[in-house]
């Protein structure tokens, strides 16, 4: 069955077309994306802007006659964080139903992270025992865990690193005393429910996804993209401290210049890389292992796993 994923997220709209069925890896056929930066385009009021409304708008009409030209059978359909919180959300969903006839899910961030869990469960196996897996994206932190398929624990934590740019990256890079505010919102936040995953017990296998956390791998050492995404990549705790200070005296017209930062995503490294490295301090992990699915694969399996047992009751 060939499968369109849209999923609309708080920095990129991606269109992953996949052929899959039951049993089997999803495996890429296509791919279709525009940096929307959906995080940066919510008001001081909360509201998605205007301008955001028709990026979103024109992304959608453009993927679904992407999706059309390659032959997908079926769509998902799903936005997380930055249309989530918009104060408008309905109003966002409705003009790009209206303008494409594509009705776009919202995800719930405990859905997100639960979601993720599942494609990073499916990545490691078995073998995985206790799994944590965290995920940094535009508009919010996930966190997950636990030693099945469904985790124990799933939350989300606004502290995206889109979010956290929009919020204390202007023009000029921040001062020594707004880079410590920063850091203690992070840390408190991330710590303020820490103790959900704790209390099961300490993970036997700590995992990351995502383009940030991909991203400092790379910075920090690991193996491009291009030897494929079999090759195992890690990101570890005294790298990225090693790492930080020079990542924060860089300009973001020079971040790009690094290994794996895209020019869209530059302005968003130092505070991805706080995120990454508190989460590090927090749950004591001196390193945490790249899983190259995510959020996109997690919702492939969960509706190949429902039709594969739909098509066991019809056989029933």
């Amino acid at each position: 069955m060939r499968l369109g994923v849209l999923d609309i997220g708080s920095n990129t709209g991606h269109l992953l077309v996949v052929d899959a069925h039951a049993g089997a890896a999803p495996l890429p056929a296509f791919s279709y994306k525009v940096p929307l930066r959906l995080a940066e385009h919510l008001t001081p009021e909360g509201s998605m802007s205007s301008a955001g409304i028709e990026a979103l708008t024109d992304f959608t009409a453009a993927a679904m006659e992407v999706a059309e030209d390659k032959g997908c059978e079926e769509m998902l359909s799903f936005a997380t964080s930055a249309v989530r919180e918009a104060d408008n959300t309905d109003q966002v969903l409705d003009h790009v139903a209206d303008k494409t006839g594509t009705r776009i899910e919202v995800l719930s961030g405990e859905d997100e992270a639960r979601l993720t869990f599942l494609a990073v469960r499916r990545w490691f196996g078995w073998s995985a025992g206790r799994l944590a897996v965290f995920d940094i994206g535009g508009g919010s932190l996930e966190i997950a865990g636990g030693p099945d398929e469904s985790p124990d624990v799933a939350w989300s934590i606004p502290l995206g690193a889109a979010r956290l740019a929009r919020d204390y990256f202007g023009a000029d890079a921040p001062d020594e005393v707004s880079l410590r505010k920063l850091r203690r919102r992070i840390r408190s936040e991330i710590a303020r429910d820490a103790g959900h995953l704790l209390r099961h017990g300490a993970p036997h296998r700590a995992a990351a996804t995502s383009k940030t956390f991909r991203s400092l791998a790379r910075i920090c050492g690991a193996a491009p993209s291009s030897e494929g995404h079999l090759v195992p990549r890690t990101l570890r705790r005294d790298d990225l401290e090693a790492w930080l200070p020079t990542l924060i005296a860089t300009p973001p017209e020079k971040m790009a210049d690094l290994p794996g930062v895209s020019p869209s995503r530059a302005h968003q490294m130092v505070p991805g890389a706080l995120v990454a490295l508190a989460v590090m301090d927090i749950f004591d992990l001196p390193e945490l292992e790249i899983c190259p699915w995510a959020l996109r694969e997690g919702v492939i399996l969960e509706r190949f796993d429902h039709i594969s047992i739909l098509d066991r009751r019809g056989t029933d």
